[in-house]
């Protein structure tokens, strides 16, 4: 079993530490001891941040990563637009795009990526999320209930997947319409972007059973994680194909136990009781995933200590910035041991993160990921028994 890993990019910014608030790139106010962009004799430098993000870039490539994911947020750049900027600075690196079927139409989409897989050698990838509902998803003006959003994804892939195929065809669904479609030469020459689907319902897991090449969820209790790996191979050889099953962890990772959970308290001294009240209650009404994160937070949890959900994780993350809950919590070795665990069971990608992007990504690349090459190429017992 092939096992590929790749680095979140931030674009909305970075933390200089775990416990620092932003202070990389524009998108918080302009200050003493920011960077891309700083000040230089009171005035701003003109360093973009996407000269830091085409850093982070580089530093996974050079760290073993396989890819990067681009979020896609409304507080963030836009990730084919950076995609395409960061494709220019990589040699590598594949790209996985994060969007939504409602940004775009099916066949404009296939055209856009078949021209990124022309200009950068076949390096683009895509992360469909069929959105979490609130206020994001009004904000990108989309009002479709969460089981019609699915259904969307659904055509959208169908649509894509025939594109691709370079051959005429037609297609009459609720969402989209599409009459003599099909890529022409040299774009029907290209390779259809791997498809990494995010969603934790059933919803997600059946179109993921039927179109994508890994379904994608945030990281859970083992057992959990288990019968997530479990339904998507059992609905997808129903479906005659083999969808596999990818996973996005936050790490924090030290020399020690100790140094790594210092990092942990050290973050937690600068919430406010009302910060944490406020955050405790934060989170996608729609999205079955984000509620899952929050039901794994003991009832009563107000100290970093109460977050603890098993070895080596912590339930927190999402309390100090946005994103998933439970991460990785630990020393390189305990880290590399519960990555490991989760390949036996049958994880087959993993996108990985920390703060400050650029640092953590030399870290993780040069302390941990050698202790996941050195596992057995098959290791898959749980998931076979």
């Amino acid at each position: 079993m092939t096992v590929e890993f790749y680095w979140r990019l931030p674009l909305h910014g970075c933390h200089g530490n775990l416990a620092k608030t932003a202070n990389r790139g524009d998108w918080t106010p302009l200050r003493a001891g920011n960077i891309a962009p700083g000040l230089r004799d009171g005035e701003p430098d003109g360093i973009p941040f996407i000269n830091h993000a085409a850093e982070i870039a580089k530093a996974a490539e050079i760290s073993g990563f396989s890819g990067a994911l681009v979020i896609s947020f409304p507080q963030t750049e836009e990730a084919w637009a950076v995609s395409a900027a960061l494709a220019r600075e990589t040699k590598t690196l594949n790209f996985l795009i994060a969007f939504q079927p409602n940004f775009i139409h099916p066949v404009h989409a296939a055209q856009k990526a078949a021209s990124l897989q022309r200009a950068t050698g076949g390096r683009v990838e895509w992360n469909i999320i069929t959105g979490g509902g609130g206020p994001s998803q009004r904000w990108y003006g989309d009002y479709l209930p969460h089981a019609d959003r699915y259904n969307r994804t659904r055509e959208f892939l169908e649509v894509v997947k025939a594109e691709f195929k370079g051959e005429p065809y037609d297609f009459n669904g609720k969402i989209f319409q599409v009459e003599g479609g099909g890529l022409q030469a040299p774009h029907s020459l290209e390779k259809l972007p791997k498809l990494f689907l995010s969603g934790s319902s059933d919803n997600a897991t059946a179109v993921a059973a039927d179109h994508a090449d890994l379904q994608l969820n945030w990281l859970e209790p083992i057992e959990q994680v288990r019968e997530n790996i479990l339904k998507i191979q059992e609905r997808s050889a129903a479906a005659g194909r083999k969808a596999g099953y990818a996973l996005r962890i936050e790490i924090l990772a030290r020399r020690t136990e100790e140094q790594a959970w210092r990092e942990v308290a050290r973050a937690w001294e600068r919430l406010t009781p009302e910060d944490i009240e406020a955050r405790f209650a934060a989170g996608p009404a729609e999205s079955v995933g984000a509620a899952r994160q929050r039901s794994f937070r003991p009832d009563g949890a107000r100290h970093w200590q109460d977050l603890k959900v098993g070895p080596a994780r912590w339930g927190g993350f999402n309390l100090l910035r946005g994103g998933p809950g439970v991460g990785l919590v630990g020393s390189y070795q305990q880290v590399a041991e519960q990555l490991n665990e989760l390949i036996d069971l049958g994880v087959t990608s993993f996108i990985l993160a920390g703060s400050p992007h650029l640092e953590e990504s030399y870290r993780v690349g040069e302390e941990i990921l050698p202790l996941l090459r050195q596992r057995p190429a098959a290791a898959n017992r749980h998931a076979a028994e």
